[in-house]
């Protein structure tokens, strides 16, 4: 990989990391409602699960969708459901509770590493990436380099948007702050779908 292309990869890395989306969104809501000790194995799951899916897609898995188009379309469809419903939770939570129930917990590590497998913003990512900085005759070199800057990228993203979400703690005390932020929250996960949805229509 050329030192222009590495810098390229750098900057499309942390643009793509650091802009809202769906694991963004989540971070902050569970950083606001779980503080960011509770929050640590959400972060985790979607350092360590996008790192594997950047692994994967950048060693072949991209290809499936390339020769099954349809498979892509099922997935994307299922991703968009999937979302609605975690926004529909979130949207309707109270004061100290993102997933209804009293005994309500902040995204596991399992639970936040699988999501990233329908995580539509994180698929179109690591479709681009193995298409834009993986050379084809030699991957491995490039593979490892994307799995670095990728791990080191979604650390620093992961753990600021936690971290973030905890410092709003103190000014969502109340059930009616907390509630308004939940409700923000979730038109915010939706919105996050819409360049999905706009290249299905």
């Amino acid at each position: 990989m050329s030192h222009e292309l590495f810098l390229s990869l750098i900057t499309f890395a942390f643009v793509s990391a650091i802009t809202p989306g769906p694991n963004n969104t989540m971070l902050l809501a569970s950083g606001v409602n779980f503080g960011f000790v509770r929050t640590r194995p959400h972060i985790l799951g979607v350092v360590i699960g996008f790192t594997i899916m950047v692994l994967a897609v950048a060693f072949g898995v991209g290809k499936v969708f390339s020769l099954f188009p349809q498979l892509y379309n099922l997935l994307r469809a299922i991703s968009i459901a999937y979302l609605l419903w975690l926004a529909w939770r979130i949207g309707t939570a109270g004061a100290t509770d993102p997933i209804v129930g009293e005994e309500a917990q902040p995204m596991t590590f399992l639970e936040a590493a699988l999501f990233q497998w329908v995580n539509p913003k994180g698929w179109m990512v690591c479709l681009s990436v193995a298409a834009n900085y993986v050379a084809p005759e030699d991957p491995w070199g490039d593979v490892a380099i994307l799995s670095a800057v990728f791990l080191i990228v979604s650390v620093i993203s992961a753990s600021s948007w936690a971290m973030f979400g905890t410092s709003l703690r103190p000014l969502l005390r109340d059930e009616r702050s907390m509630r308004i932020f939940n409700a923000v929250m979730a038109v915010a996960l939706v919105a996050s779908l819409w360049p999905v949805v706009k290249e299905m229509i």
